[in-house]
């Protein structure tokens, strides 16, 4: 097989690892949030059911909740599962364990900020939502992006979990076209891949970072 092949075929994979990495990050992100509103709830109620949903997600392995969630429909509810599921089961695996760790690092940026600007903003006249909203949140943000970036990153990488249900990304076709060819050449080129995904990843979080020093 020439190299202009496995380019070719790796490629279609890198679209679906790319997807599977935004579409977690959209889905996640604000879902963490959420999520930490609950962990921080004065309803002892919502407070521990958030707590056990986060201690779920975060103790144990991502491939095991892909597998949970992707064969759940037909073993609970008998539903045949179909080819197109997979993606699906896949972004929602993704999803809610990501958005547990997310939730963790909101909670501790907003646990963080002192609680002489609530009452600040409270002098000012501002309702609870324009103070989490226009103070709170921006600054929040700042503190949180080195750990997110560093969530971010592993995503990158986690992404190769896919195989686990047959969900045909990059790392699942390199293996395939390495055993089929016995060449470690589409090993090597996966790796360059993520490698160059996390550096843009990273440079791209650095200049976010950036972008909220005004916040000091």
């Amino acid at each position: 097989m020439s190299l202009t092949t496995i380019l070719a075929q790796l490629g279609q994979g890198m679209i679906i690892s790319v997807e599977i990495f935004l579409l977690t990050l959209l889905f996640s992100l604000p879902l963490g949030l959420l999520i930490s509103f609950g962990r921080m709830s004065k309803n002892v109620i919502i407070r521990g059911i958030v707590k056990i949903y986060i201690a779920i997600m975060r103790g144990t392995p991502l491939m095991l909740q892909l597998m949970a969630i992707y064969f759940a429909p037909y073993y609970l509810f008998g539903i045949k599962i179909s080819t197109q599921y997979r993606f699906t089961a896949v972004i929602i695996a993704f999803s809610i364990n990501y958005a547990a760790y997310f939730a963790e690092i909101y909670r501790g940026g907003i646990e963080s900020m002192p609680i002489g600007q609530y009452e600040a903003a409270k002098i000012l006249g501002y309702s609870k939502a324009q103070t989490f909203f226009k103070i709170i949140l921006p600054q929040v943000i700042k503190r949180i992006l080195p750990s997110v970036t560093n969530e971010t990153i592993t995503l990158v990488k986690d992404t190769s979990l896919a195989m686990v249900i047959s969900v045909a990304e990059m790392f699942t076709i390199a293996q395939r076209i390495s055993a089929r060819e016995t060449s470690m050449m589409p090993l090597i080129i996966a790796g360059i891949f993520y490698f160059v995904f996390n550096y843009i990843v990273a440079f791209v979080m650095e200049f976010v970072e950036k972008k909220f020093q005004f916040f000091r």
